[in-house]
């Protein structure tokens, strides 16, 4: 049989997965897609037109990788708040930069909701690295019940895989904070790095993927010393908490929050090619819900009334631990934190949770960037503007 071109490959991956699925063909996300599949599953190298539709839809395609679900059951009400008024151009804003969906809470209420992209509040955006900080959630969870016994405990308690590794004297905080010394690289455009390999990379010894790949990296620097930047340290704390907690992290994030706090849609959690969480990423979520997960940290972490998390694991989590790359900015534990006591999860193209205790505000966002750090085009800086312009606008 002659060979397919890889457009004809990706067209034939797309209908037969909706003949046999029952997948309905709607919306401009599946007329784009159908015209310019992804060539592959790495998201990092799909143009700004398969961004646009894939990033909606990323486990809806067969192309990209299974997912677990995470089951939300009673739905907790957002009532309305009187709409906000701000000291910005906000459609000209939010039309630049390509945001799908902004939600605002303030003091529990809504006081903006936009859509945009063809996108709306049925849909479910995917998080990027907004998933690395209800990871690290998760990791108090864990201590909470019992299952893991702090954050001073080595990383091979529960990965002993990596006990013959550059992480056999790395903490379990050092993980969250990014301070493990071991090396790693993670550039966005360059498909050579270790952000574009481990996906690829085929696991030894009837390993998780992400532990096989990352005790084969070398020792850049003593714990502790040195912040870098890591997804690869992320996907290993998932494999922690899993292996502590003993079930996937999807089930356990709907047991202990995405359930009872009251989510109104079950989202998926993207697998990797072992069936693992990917946890340094990818949480598919309707932006409400995401506006939601920043509300229950802005209450403390409570489930009717009774944190879930130990005491100060919030602000512990949510302070600076390490002085990030980017100015202004420190790392907390998976938490982007600011000095004026805000802190933010943030995920390339554009997502983000912005949370600001002292004003009561939570902010969430989802985009399509033209550049995963927003920074060649202006959008991290518009974006990083719009968070103060609303800060102010709520004080």
């Amino acid at each position: 049989m002659a060979s397919l071109p890889l457009r004809s490959i990706g067209l034939l991956i797309l209908v037969i997965a909706t003949a046999l699925t029952g997948w309905r063909l709607i919306g401009p996300e599946w007329r784009a897609l159908l015209a310019d599949p992804p060539k592959n599953k790495d998201v990092l190298f799909w143009n700004q037109s398969q961004r646009d539709a894939g990033f909606r839809m990323l486990d809806r395609l067969s192309l990209v990788t299974k997912t677990n679900k995470i089951t939300a059951t009673t739905q907790r009400e957002l009532p309305q708040g009187l709409p906000l008024k701000l000291d910005m151009d906000f459609d000209a804003y939010f039309e630049e930069n390509r945001h799908s969906a902004v939600v605002i809470l303030h003091k529990g209420k809504i006081r903006m909701e936009r859509y945009g992209l063809d996108f709306s509040d049925a849909g479910r955006w995917t998080s990027f690295s907004v998933g690395k900080s209800i990871t690290s959630t998760l990791v108090g969870a864990a201590i909470k019940d019992g299952y893991i016994e702090s954050v001073d405990t080595p990383v091979t308690r529960y990965i002993p895989e990596l006990s013959q590794s550059p992480y056999k004297d790395v903490t379990i905080e050092q993980l969250l904070t990014m301070t493990s010394g071991v090396g790693w690289t993670e550039d966005y455009k360059d498909p050579t790095t270790d952000v574009a390999r481990f996906a690829n990379h085929k696991a030894q010894d009837g390993l998780p993927q992400i532990v096989s790949y990352m005790r084969n990296l070398s020792r850049a620097h003593p714990p502790g010393d040195v912040w870098n930047y890591s997804t690869g340290e992320t996907n290993l704390i998932g494999i922690l908490v899993a292996n502590a907690v003993d079930r996937p992290l999807a089930t356990y994030l709907s047991e202990k929050i995405w359930a009872p706090y009251g989510m109104e849609q079950d989202a998926t959690w993207l697998l990797g090619g072992d069936g693992r969480e990917l946890s340094g990423c990818c949480i598919q979520a309707a932006t409400r819900d995401m506006a939601r997960f920043g509300q229950f940290l802005l209450e403390g972490g409570k489930i009717n009334g009774t944190s879930i998390l130990p005491d100060g694991w919030i602000d512990t989590a949510t302070r600076k631990h390490a002085q990030s790359s980017r100015a202004g900015l420190g790392y907390g534990y998976q938490w982007w934190s600011y000095d004026n006591g805000a802190f933010a999860a943030v995920g390339i193209f554009g997502q983000g949770i912005y949370i600001d205790p002292s004003t009561d505000l939570v902010i969430a966002v989802n985009s399509s960037w033209t550049t995963a750090k927003g920074d060649e085009d202006g959008e991290y800086d518009r974006r990083e503007a719009f968070y103060q312009a609303v800060r102010a606008a709520v004080k």
